[in-house]
């Protein structure tokens, strides 16, 4: 493994438990709460990330000549490619194909959870250009250790991303939807930003979810109660079914992330005669609020946007949040105000042909994404500056 100049030598950990929370917190940051030892921990304690679930915990981490954790980065030995949220099936395909194997695979990510944020967790007190290479350098030589085809990197901060094209690995895009506040002082404000046909719309279909009864909560911390995370469970659980989906958090999870974010969890909780029927959970950042999954046991028309965008703004607006990130996918967003945005991966990959190949596709890739985002961004329901009504 390399080292990190004045940095002892790069230790691998297959636990994040390892290291103590404050240490592993103080490279995360503040900003970004996927990041944090609690998740991420939540994840492994609970069974939902490890070996028999194809996630193996390979973390990075480097320490200086003191003992003290100065960088680290959350790795994975994976045997399959669920729950990444960066589609690379047909690479792996097309390799075996051809007489490859393309697993095992590293990935640095967050598991299952399509976010972006820094993936090169460095102390601020202690950041040297040093650090960033020796971590990206060191992932590289543990996937030639393992035998590992490639190594991707998911979802990270853009000015990372482009450290990593500059050292040489495979630019990718992607795209997502956001909401940014622009300094609204209610939902009525943000309202009146859109046009007029986009404003009624919207005020429909959230009187259509107050008229069926339901009452939409937001809890925080000690106001969500086992209850609720059981209930949550269950809406999780209907959302996979419906959707021939696998249900990659178990029961454990939820609760350990109760026990150890929750005053950063916002649990949007549906009531319908005393019943819980649906909840949507966030997780709140320094600045966003971040939609990561969704279920109801029962259909009520517009509840999904009501308890995943509409709540979400009410509460960004209400705690001066600069945006909601509403996770992966979907047109339907643009119209309820959350506009297209690029997001970003980095991909080494250890045969030459295959990566020949990859990064021929990826340019084609990354100009079908661009002039797609361009398109959509003309759909926005925004008012424009010829004063539309």
């Amino acid at each position: 493994m390399p080292d990190g100049g004045d940095a002892i030598a790069i230790r691998v950990i297959d636990r994040v438990g390892e290291v103590p929370a404050g240490e592993w917190d103080a490279c995360a940051g503040p900003d970004n709460p996927f990041l944090r030892h609690g998740f991420l921990s939540a994840l492994e304690d609970s069974g939902s990330v490890g070996a028999e679930a194809g996630w193996l915990p390979q973390h990075l981490t480097i320490k200086d000549s003191s003992g003290r954790l100065v960088a680290a980065a959350p790795l994975y030995l994976k045997s399959h490619s669920y729950g990444e949220y960066v589609f690379d099936w047909g690479w792996a395909e097309a390799y075996e194909r051809a007489g490859g194997r393309y697993y095992p695979k590293l990935q640095c990510a967050v598991p299952f959870t399509p976010v972006t944020g820094p993936r090169l967790l460095i102390r601020p007190d202690g950041a040297t250009p040093e650090l960033s290479a020796a971590l990206l350098a060191g992932m590289v030589q543990l996937a030639e250790r393992h035998g590992a085809s490639s190594l991707h990197i998911t979802f990270p901060e853009q000015a990372q991303w482009r450290h990593m094209i500059e050292a040489g690995m495979l630019a990718r895009i992607g795209l997502q939807y956001f909401w940014t506040n622009r300094g609204y002082e209610s939902f009525e404000d943000f309202l009146g930003r859109l046009t007029s046909r986009k404003r009624k719309a919207i005020k429909k279909e959230r009187r259509k979810v107050a008229e069926s009864g339901i009452v939409l909560k937001a809890l925080t911390g000690e106001e969500i109660e086992g209850r609720h995370w059981e209930a949550f469970y269950r809406f999780y659980l209907s959302t996979a079914d419906r959707k021939w989906g696998h249900p990659y958090l178990n029961r454990e999870f939820f609760h350990l992330l109760g026990e150890r974010m929750g005053q950063a969890v916002v649990l949007m909780v549906a009531e319908w005669d005393g019943k819980l029927v649906a909840g949507a959970l966030n997780l709140r950042g320094a600045t966003a609020l971040y939609g990561r999954n969704w279920g109801a046991t029962a259909r009520a028309k517009f509840l999904h946007f009501e308890a995943c965008y509409y709540q979400a703004i009410d509460y960004a607006i209400a705690h001066g949040l600069e945006r909601v990130e509403a996770g992966a996918q979907g047109e339907h967003k643009i119209q309820r105000g959350y506009l297209p945005e690029e997001t970003y991966s980095a991909h080494w990959i250890a045969d030459p042909g295959l990566r020949d190949a990859v990064e021929h596709f990826l340019e084609r890739e990354r100009r079908a994404i661009t002039q797609e985002i361009d398109l959509l961004a003309e759909e926005s329901p925004y008012k424009q500056e010829s004063g539309e009504s």
